[in-house]
Formats: C-alpha cells, sequence, structure tokens
C-alpha cells in the first residue's frame, strides 16, 4: 500500500497497520493515488492509439499526483518517453527515470543548454530564435541530445507558424538535423464535431510529410479518442491518466485516480434559523447537525463549493452517504450538513471522502466552476500522501541519505553520446 509501515516508528505493541493509522492521525486529510490505475489508463490510451507510441504527460507533478513516482510506476508498465514543463521538473523526474527519453515543454532559454545537457534531456522548441540558440550551444559544446520542434496549427499561443515551418525544411535534407520529434496541439479535441480539429490535422499532416523520417505527435488525452488520422507516431496523454474523462460527450473510458478524505474535527447542532459559516449566507431550516471537516480552499477544495440559502453546493461522501456542503467554504475548514445520517454514524475524528465513492475529478470540477485539471493540480500540499499498487512503495517522510563519499552514478544516456560532452568554463 501506500506509504511504507517501516519508515513510521514502531511499537511493539501494535501491527503495522496501526502504526500507519497512528501516523496519518497526524494530519488532516489524506490523499491516496492509486498507480495501478494510472498504469490501467496508460495501458488502455497505448492500445487505443496502436501502432502510435503512448507517451505520458507528467508536468506540474503530474498533475498534482507525484511526478516521481508516476513516472516510475509507468516506466515499469513500458512508457518510454515523458513530458514536463520546466527542467526543475525534469531534473527531478530524470532521478525517477534514468533511461526514458524527457521533453522539456517549456521551450530553451539562452545559456540554458548545460542543464539540458547534464540530465539528458530535449527542449521542446516553439520560435526560431530558440532554435537559433539552441544549435550556437550544440556547436559550441559538440552536443548532439536531440530538440523537438512544435508548430503552430491553430492554438496561436507557442510554436512556429506555418511559413517558419518552410524556412527549416532544408536543414532535414541536410541530415544530422538533431530533430527528434515534431509536434503540435490540438485546440478543440474534447468535441468531436469541432470543424477546428479537421483544420489542424490538415495543417499538421502537412508539416509532418515535410519532416521525412522525425516522429510527430499531435494528439493529446482527447485527440486520441478522435481516431487513427490524429495519432500520427506518438500520441501524448496527459489528464486521461489521473482519471479526468477525455471525452465528456461520452462515459468516462478512464479510471479513478485519486480518493481524498478529510477529517471531522467537530460535530455540532445548530437550530432551526441560525446560519453557517462566513457572510450567512446559508441558514439552517431545521433543527441540523453538523460536521466541522479539516479542509479549506487552503487545501485546494475551492470556495465556489460553498452552498448559500438559493443554491446547493458540492456533496461530500459521510459514512457512505452523500451530504451537502452547509454555507461557505473557508480557508481550513468546512462545516457539512449530517443531519439525515444514523446517529453516531460520523464522530469526531472520522474521515469523510471528498474525491471517490463515486464523487468524480469532473463532478467536482463542475461544483469548483472548473476543469478536472484544475482540481487535481491545486490539490494542497497538506494531506498525507499515500501511493498504492505500481509496485512502488513510498514512506510517508523520505529517510536522509547515509552519509558516503562516493559520488552518485550518472544518468544512463539515450541514444546519444555515452555522457555529455565536456562544457566550456
Amino acid at each position: 500500500m501506500a506509504s511504507d509501515p517501516k519508515m513510521i516508528p514502531q511499537s511493539g505493541l501494535l501491527s503495522a497497520e496501526a502504526n500507519q493509522a497512528a501516523a496519518l492521525a497526524a494530519y488532516g486529510g489524506v490523499l491516496t493515488v492509486d498507480l495501478d490505475a494510472i498504469i490501467a489508463n496508460w495501458r488502455k490510451l497505448e492500445k487505443t492509439a496502436v501502432p502510435a507510441e503512448c507517451s505520458a504527460v507528467i508536468k506540474a507533478d503530474a498533475y498534482g499526483c507525484g511526478a516521481e513516482q508516476v513516472a516510475r510506476a509507468l516506466s515499469k508498465a513500458g512508457c518510454k518517453t515523458f513530458f514536463v514543463a520546466t527542467i526543475e521538473e525534469a531534473r527531478k523526474v530524470r532521478e525517477a527515470v534514468p533511461e526514458a527519453a524527457l521533453y522539456v515543454l517549456g521551450g530553451y532559454f539562452q545559456n540554458t543548454g548545460e542543464h539540458y545537457a547534464n540530465i539528458n534531456c530535449r527542449p521542446v522548441i516553439g520560435d526560431l530564435n530558440e532554435l537559433a540558440e539552441w544549435d550556437v550551444f550544440c556547436r559550441r559544446t559538440g552536443w548532439s541530445g536531440g530538440v523537438a520542434v512544435h508548430f503552430d496549427t491553430g492554438m496561436n499561443r507557442l510554436g512556429l507558424t506555418l511559413s517558419e515551418a518552410q524556412a527549416i525544411i532544408p536543414r532535414i535534407n541536410a541530415g544530422d538535423h538533431g530533430i527528434t520529434l515534431v509536434m503540435s496541439h490540438l485546440v478543440s479535441a474534447e468535441q468531436l464535431n469541432s470543424p477546428v480539429n479537421a483544420k489542424q490535422l490538415a495543417a499538421f499532416r502537412g508539416i509532418a510529410s515535410e519532416f521525412s523520417g522525425v516522429p510527430a505527435a499531435l494528439a493529446n488525452s482527447s485527440g486520441i479518442f478522435l481516431g487513427a488520422p490524429f495519432q500520427f507516431d506518438m500520441v501524448r496523454p496527459g489528464a486521461a491518466l489521473y482519471g479526468v474523462n477525455p471525452t465528456p460527450e461520452a462515459d468516462n473510458p478512464m479510471q479513478p485516480v485519486v480518493d481524498l478524505k478529510a477529517r471531522i474535527v467537530q460535530v455540532r447542532n445548530v437550530e432551526r434559523g441560525d446560519s453557517v459559516g462566513y457572510g450567512g449566507t446559508w441558514t439552517a431550516r431545521r433543527p441540523t447537525k453538523l460536521a466541522i471537516v479539516a479542509v479549506g480552499y487552503a487545501d485546494g477544495y475551492f470556495r465556489a463549493a460553498s452552498s448559500n440559502d438559493g443554491t446547493r453546493g458540492a456533496e461530500v461522501i459521510v459514512a457512505g452517504k452523500r451530504c451537502p456542503v452547509a454555507g461557505r467554504v473557508s480557508m481550513d475548514l468546512i462545516a457539512i450538513d449530517i443531519t439525515d445520517l444514523p446517529p453516531n454514524a460520523a464522530r469526531r475524528g472520522h474521515m469523510v471522502t471528498l474525491l471517490g465513492e463515486g464523487i468524480t475529478v469532473d463532478e467536482l470540477a463542475h461544483h469548483f466552476g472548473t476543469i478536472g485539471y484544475e482540481v487535481l493540480t491545486s490539490l494542497g500540499h497538506r494531506y498525507a500522501r499515500v501511493y498504492k499498487g505500481g509496485n512502488v512503495v513510498e514512506p510517508l517522510t523520505k529517510p536522509e541519505p547515509a552519509p558516503t563519499t562516493e559520488q552518485p552514478p550518472s544518468a544512463p544516456p539515450i541514444e546519444q553520446p555515452t555522457s555529455p560532452p565536456p562544457l566550456p568554463s
């Protein structure tokens, strides 16, 4: 299961499970990530995209699920290529997957080439100036670690324009071009009938045909379900790996990944006509029993989930039943109406479920007025994080490394030089 009981101080009188429970009691909430579900989602996406390679987007700490743990589990399952947003994210992931191909979506800036070479990762370049600066670095150092080129086919956010694409086609014919991937990004992949999809596909197909021999990638999570024409040589799922529905016009084909629980800190009664929470926006219409739960917007449980006298807010699972939020979500606490539960069904110290037991990421996103991506990436760091499955055991608190005089081994290369070339001082 999740946290490794061996890393928690043991008592000879308690079982490993009891010791873990005692450690978790110090937290107001517990976030459990099911690595087996992430692996199952990746395999489903891989099967859908055959024969294209299925990579994994693990930026933003794997959408809040833990980039190192997710990368390690997916690598064991067979994933060979990962995408992150920044060099610092890449540095952490590289330790977990030393042999994977690793792309940094944030692009290349002058004087950062050494960072890419040191951890053997590849920038995703979307500007001719970036490409020129990268070429200067490679010529100066002899580095040949590879680069992806991003083309804008309609997002108007990042990427070379179609006319700029024509300017770099000659380097493909010259050979030794160093481009290991060409890619673009879909604007409305979740909308099956969006005319933008067809326009982007046509534009990218033209680009891919010019870069003969270079793998091409267009489809994100939703794009995979647009069919084989969108899948090219590689697909880049992100949110779908973590249980967000990539096909919002149909049932979710992905398994839920995150279970989030928080602790009841108090049970109290209020009279009919009493208000609850900041602003007094929710009024009890009957004698009401409330459970006060240790979670709030500081933990990523958005204030938009609040309820008032005219609007019902989000729900949580208490003792197996759905119960509504009562009043405003505050920074550290929410109130839950548990009046309809049997006596003593909910007591101080019990846990309630915020995500899981039928409450999906997409449902919570609806109450938050946002999308599942933001829900996951907003999950706070005051929860105990527990991992299950994936043949990965993670302690609640990692032990300090033992002192050693030996240097750690350098990361193995990826289809490139045996080690980065010496860089000028």
